[in-house]
């Protein structure tokens, strides 16, 4: 195995859907995935499809009532990265998922960059006024199948990046930041294909950084990686953290 384990400066850590699964929570791309088993099911995250169809934003609202996310808790691959955190090591987790089951486990709240936002705050596409999920999916079973904003009458969608909104430029430049100066890069979880999410991945290589990638099919960026580890993350990863802080 190559001795990336024995740098001792910085770690980044990006997390995709895989993380999560053994969680009970269904990736997207996977065999098993949320739009491979129901690809209209994508349409409820692409930005201009849920903004134009108000019957689109209904089926939304109950995507979210049901999410499997409201009762997920963390699992091994989670608590692998609070111990690496708890162990002294400079700790950054770079996260696509918007199930908050890092800071759930324990990591650090202001370590953890949300790449794509959170599915328990709501935002108006009009005013950007903010509330809290419950608080919509109160009023939907109280009879309002699409909630509109109080504040302006606007539409309301979850506090989440969808396909066709830009990242917020705070959060993917302070990513950008912990990629350059990391000497190790872990991509867990990810299918690397959502940009500018994975194009981390190549910041960081030419930044200097090993390319650690953990993901049980092919990614893009498998020929920059140092190692490709296909074992499930609930295993790789605690295995992975020893190796980071016994080395």
């Amino acid at each position: 195995m190559p001795e990336w384990y024995r740098r001792r400066g910085p770690v980044a850590v990006l997390t995709g859907a895989g993380i999560s699964t053994d969680s009970g929570i269904p990736d997207f791309r996977g065999p098993q995935g949320t739009w491979t088993a129901n690809p209209i099911a994508e349409l409820t995250s692409t930005y201009q499809d849920y903004v134009a169809d108000p019957k689109l934003r209904e089926r939304s609202w109950i995507a979210r009532r049901d999410n499997p996310a409201w009762g997920a808790e963390p699992n091994a691959g989670h608590r692998a990265l609070v111990d690496l955190e708890r162990s002294g090591r400079s700790v950054r987790i770079l996260t696509q998922n918007i199930d908050r089951l890092h800071q759930k486990a324990g990591s650090t709240p202001r370590k953890v960059l949300e790449l794509h936002g959170n599915m328990f705050e709501v935002e108006c596409v009009g005013c950007a006024a903010r509330s809290t999920m419950r608080e919509a999916l109160d009023r939907v079973a109280a009879g309002e199948p699409d909630p509109a904003c109080r504040a302006c009458g606007g539409i309301l969608k979850s506090a989440t990046i969808m396909f066709g909104q830009a990242l917020d430029p705070e959060v993917l430049g302070a990513a950008a930041a912990a990629a350059q100066v990391c000497e190790v890069f872990l991509a867990v979880g990810s299918s690397l294909q959502v940009h500018p999410a994975a194009g981390l991945c190549e910041v960081a290589a030419e930044s200097g950084a090993d390319l650690v990638i953990v993901n049980n099919e092919p990614t893009p960026y498998d020929d920059l990686a140092t190692e490709v580890i296909r074992e499930p993350i609930s295993r790789a990863l605690p295995r992975i953290v020893a190796l980071l802080t016994e080395a």
